[in-house]
């Protein structure tokens, strides 16, 4: 509704400029026609042009030329709609009083000239071509009629005064509208490139949002998937022992209670980091070295490992050549993966392998166990896990695999590819 609105208005704007147009052409002719006596009393001898001009003023040739101009004025309203046309209809009038209207000839080009600038300001010219020839033709025949009858002039000085006449009312409107067309257009190429830049900074702006919102989505559900299937499997095996082991159940309770603190702390510290990147963040870096204390936090039957090569110090660093973007996918990988058993194989064990023996990669393994139990009542499978680890995966150039086990439990396996060269 907003865009006809639009739509109307500028057509309405349109037909009241060509009104305006068509008004103006008409008084500037009519002026010039009815300011002859006065021309001539300032030039009572007519030095300037060789003659009076008002010595026909009130004759039938001028008040026929009165008529053409104002009829070639009314000619102008439909040039939006039939530019063409009125270039033509106005030319072909201009040649009706050619044989009556004397000297005072020369003003019925001023129509035919505003025909010509208003053709091309509305449509390419090479669009119409031959409306442009046609009253270019048109104005050379009325000229070299009326200095013919008009002057007595020999017939090939009043053919050459009419193509020269028919340069001057088409060609030079015609390149001057050529002028302004070509500048307006270029104003229009400008604009519509800002609007490119301006749509393409916005998109690249989306486009660094959704990514923000994905790797904040990806980081929320690491987060709580990891912390909340502990919460859900001890609350399972906590309402199973409250009548028949209440240490136990007490014991369940309180790892509830520290599983649900951490996952606070691990959200409050999000939420701070998204409010204040300028800040400290007061956080733990998520790197192979935190992974035994991640194993640790882990409910259940949970065994860390790491394999190194031969003659190294069984309790050094591990990982090296692995940057810190490429280990907290690894963590995240872990992190969901030991969540995930968690949720769809209760209770069974799990180990955490980091092999570091390779030269050209670390490779990060995940075992669960066959199930033993139903999965936690609530749980879902949607699949983000494995495909935030996919997506963790390809953006440090790492491979990552999941899929059942020979034994019937559940792998998963990440491929870490080292930046340095081999040891």
């Amino acid at each position: 509704m907003a865009t006809a609105d639009a739509r109307t208005s500028a057509d309405v704007s349109i037909r009241r400029r060509d009104v305006v147009v068509a008004a103006v052409t008409a008084l500037v002719s009519i002026g010039l026609l009815l300011s002859l006596p006065a021309i001539d009393a300032a030039d009572p001898d007519g030095s300037s042009l060789g003659f009076p001009l008002g010595k026909d003023v009130g004759s039938g040739g001028w008040w026929l030329l009165l008529v053409v101009l104002l009829v070639q004025s009314a000619a102008l309203l439909p040039v939006r709609r039939l530019p063409g046309s009125v270039l033509v209809a106005t030319a072909a009038l201009a040649v009706v009083p050619a044989a009556v209207a004397g000297a005072l000839y020369g003003m019925s080009a001023l129509p035919v000239g505003v025909a010509v600038v208003l053709l091309v300001l509305t449509i390419p010219p090479l669009r119409r071509w031959p409306a442009l020839v046609a009253a270019a033709a048109l104005v050379a025949t009325g000229v070299t009629i009326n200095m013919l009858v008009a002057f007595g002039a020999p017939l090939a000085a009043a053919v050459g005064q009419g193509l020269l006449q028919a340069v001057g009312v088409v060609a030079l409107p015609l390149l001057a509208a050529l002028v302004v067309r070509s500048r307006r257009e270029v104003g229009v190429a400008r604009r519509d490139e800002q609007r490119a830049l301006v749509g393409e900074r916005e998109a690249m702006v989306d486009a660094t949002l959704a990514r923000e919102r994905a790797a904040m989505a990806r980081e929320l559900h690491d987060i709580a998937a990891h912390h909340l299937s502990g919460i859900a499997l001890m609350a399972g095996v906590v309402d199973r022992q409250i009548d028949t082991d209440p240490e136990q159940a007490h014991a369940g309770v309180r790892q509830v209670r520290d599983q649900s603190s951490a996952v606070l702390d691990d959200l409050r510290r999000l939420v701070g980091l998204l409010r204040d990147e300028s800040a400290a963040a007061e956080r733990s870096v998520e790197t192979f070295v935190t992974l035994p204390e991640l194993v640790a936090r882990t409910p259940g039957d949970v065994r860390f490992s790491v394999l190194r090569p031969l003659g190294s110090d069984d309790d050094g660093p591990f990982g090296a050549g692995i940057g810190p973007l490429a280990q907290l996918a690894a963590y995240r990988t872990v992190q969901e993966a030991l969540a995930n058993a968690a949720m769809h194989a209760p209770g069974t064990a799990c180990s955490v392998q980091v092999d570091d023996r390779s030269a050209e990669q670390v490779t990060v393994a995940v075992h669960n166990d066959p199930p033993s139990a139903a999965p936690v009542a609530g749980s879902s499978a949607g699949g983000f896990g494995l495909l935030g680890m996919r997506e963790r995966a390809e953006l440090v150039g790492a491979t990552v695999s999941a899929g059942p086990a020979a034994d019937g439990g559940w792998d998963v396996r990440l491929v870490l590819p080292r930046e340095g060269s081999s040891r």
